[in-house]
């Protein structure tokens, strides 16, 4: 067995980001009746948010902002996207966010009956860039925490992926070697030029079929195409 040590991305690749989030979107718009400030439904609220929380990850990832500047910043920057002035919703919504997310419990199709099957015959880790105390609890929710030996965040690691240092640091806690450790996740920059620049193999869960410019090991859709791989 070529791999011993499976290293994971959490969100949008195990958890699943998107649906989580809409849900704790929708019970926003609905308990803080958000109709009345202009903003035509939650699904319209939650298609800005996506957008709007995409580009914010994406900037800290590249270390442009700082994890504060998201939990500040993003739901008026969402506002702005809508067209509507900010101060006329007097409620702290990202904290109100923070508390719904992580308690959703939803998995991408199929993520729970692979990582069942792959338990006891690899030893796995989690990465992830998101903030410490969310993940934590988004693990719990799902129910897949005791899949995970250890977890890995930008905080415990003092660096963040795809940086070669926070991947480096996971190696070398997991007790791992890079010839049989595997990096698995949904983005592109983040998780597979990262770990490639460390030197590990790498899985691209690609499920919109991107086209890249410098290939990952391997390359799938679906969670169920990884058991072939493994």
């Amino acid at each position: 067995m070529k791999y011993r040590h499976l290293f994971f991305d959490l969100d949008h690749t195990l958890w699943d980001f998107d649906r989580n989030s809409a849900e704790s979107l929708t019970e926003l718009y609905d308990t803080f009746q958000l109709a009345e400030v202009g903003i035509s439904s939650a699904e319209e609220f939650s298609r800005h948010f996506i957008a709007v929380n995409k580009k914010l990850w994406a900037d800290y990832d590249r270390n442009l902002i700082e994890h504060g500047y998201i939990r500040q910043h993003r739901f008026p920057l969402v506002y702005q996207s809508l067209g509507i002035d900010a101060s006329a919703v007097k409620y702290d919504l990202n904290a109100e966010y923070l508390r719904l997310l992580p308690r959703k419990p939803h998995l991408l199709d199929s993520a729970r009956e692979v990582l069942e099957y792959l338990k006891g015959r690899y030893t796995m880790h989690i990465i992830t860039n998101g903030f410490a105390e969310i993940q934590a609890v988004k693990m719990d929710s799902a129910e897949i925490a005791h899949y995970f030996t250890l977890v890995v965040t930008s905080e415990t690691a003092n660096a963040k992926k795809p940086d070669p240092l926070v991947f480096e640091y996971a190696l070398s806690a997991a007790g791992a070697h890079v010839s049989e450790s595997l990096m698995i996740g949904d983005n592109y920059e983040a998780d597979i030029m990262g770990a490639k620049g460390v030197g590990l193999d790498t899985v691209f869960y690609n499920q919109q079929g991107l086209i890249v410019d410098d290939q990952p090991t391997y390359d799938i859709k679906h969670w169920k195409e990884l058991l072939a791989i493994l």
